[in-house]
């Protein structure tokens, strides 16, 4: 039984048991440079004493450095409120990456095989997953990696009987009280007599999920539950949101659903989504201009949405600027002696929810004088009699 192992000094997690054992005799035959972790989680007294007395019997025969950490597992568990399986996997993991800064080491090797694999994928189904769940575990996610994931149950034993080696067997594996344990104890022996090779099947399937590429880009209309699941789940939307999206899609505009990180938009046919961050307003440059003909100035001066020009001596300064609120309202450059609410214009030009939360104003002593980026005001305009002109510019 051979294993990829890579360079660099590398962690090993060692419980004692047949899985984690056999990948730390397998990374010594391997001549890798290892260190041992083990995990005395203090919950099978004598039992949890005695897995710890195996493994640093098993290290000090092998020559390998070992660290040993105990855990108040029950007490962090009633603590946060979570299980104590739950409570067991953070403190572990939590104290894994603590160790492997301290020792810089260059990855860390948990003992995951193929029917751990397929229980995890089967445990996601149960649970209710998407694409990212139906893939199982990552041979190596970040700095941790999965040397067995490809190899039985029973490999693992052959090769631990091969070669003589013991190993301590954790007595609450054979509970049903935890939901993977009655999936291994009760379920996985009923898919294989259903079909021997139900486990190999699993594994293989989620290889292939595991092999289609990641993507955080929109996808074109019309949206299907897998293209809005593979755009939406890594953005934090839940299942039941992307259900409910799916259904109402031909429902009217301006509906917004949220994540912890994200907002999505329904907006005349088509979803947006932006990132949640704090509004901040554009930056707006001003500078006056003294000038002999304001007409001849306007048409040497660029047309462009980012640029307002305003008679000066008709303003009060200094100038406010701030986002647009609701009944605010302005007469738009072009109409004479009407006043239209800035929500209308916007809508008008087809601005979606996000665009009109973004929107800013610029208002000389409560009067808006430019909807920034979008009209400027009537009363303000440049005229023959215009001597200084207030020009603006949203800063790109």
């Amino acid at each position: 039984m051979i294993i990829q192992i890579p360079d660099g000094l590398g962690l090993v997690a060692l419980s004692g048991g047949a899985d984690s054992v056999a990948l730390l005799r397998l990374a010594v035959q391997a001549h890798a440079n290892v260190v041992a972790l083990h995990c005395n989680f203090q919950l099978r007294g004598a039992e949890s004493r005695h897995d710890e007395q195996f493994v640093r019997q098993l290290c000090g025969t092998l020559g390998v450095p070992l660290h040993v950490r105990a855990f108040p597992t029950e007490a962090y568990a009633n603590a946060h409120g979570i299980s104590l399986e739950m409570a067991a996997r953070d403190l572990r993991y939590a104290w894994f990456q603590e160790m492997r800064q301290e020792l810089d080491a260059q990855w860390i090797a948990v003992a995951h095989h193929r029917e751990d694999q397929a229980e995890t994928v089967l445990l996601n189904l149960l649970r209710g997953t998407g694409i990212k769940g139906l893939g199982g575990m990552q041979e190596r996610n970040g700095y941790v990696i999965r040397p067995l994931l490809h190899h039985s149950k029973q490999e693992i034993l052959d090769y631990l009987a091969s070669i003589g080696q013991a190993f301590v067997t954790d007595s609450t594996n054979l509970e049903r009280d935890a939901l993977r344990n009655r999936l291994r104890l009760d379920v996985m022996p009923l898919l294989r007599e259903i079909n021997p090779q139900a486990i190999e099947h699993i594994c293989q399937t989620a290889e292939i999920v595991r092999s289609m590429p990641p993507t955080d880009e929109c996808p074109s209309p019309p949206y299907t539950p897998f293209t809005l699941h593979t755009w939406l789940h890594p953005l934090g939307f839940t299942l039941s949101q992307q259900r409910d999206i799916l259904r109402h899609l031909d429902g009217s505009p301006g509906a917004m659903y949220e994540s912890p990180t994200h907002r999505l938009l329904r907006d005349r046919g088509r979803l947006i989504v932006e990132a949640k961050q704090a509004t901040s307003l554009p930056t707006v440059r001003q500078q006056i201009i003294e000038v002999q003909d304001a007409i001849a100035f306007l048409h040497k001066q660029p047309k462009e949405p980012r640029f307002a020009y305003l008679d000066a001596d008709k303003l009060f300064f200094p100038l406010t600027h701030r986002l647009a609120e609701t009944g605010d309202s302005i007469q738009p450059f072009g109409m004479k002696g009407k006043r239209k609410l800035v929500s209308d214009l916007l809508t008008n030009l087809k601005f979606n929810r996000f665009q009109k939360g973004r929107q800013s104003v610029m208002l000389s002593k409560g009067e808006i004088v430019w909807v920034v980026g979008v009209r400027s005001a009537e009363p303000y305009r440049l005229t023959e009699h215009t001597k200084r002109v207030l020009v603006m510019e949203v800063a790109e």
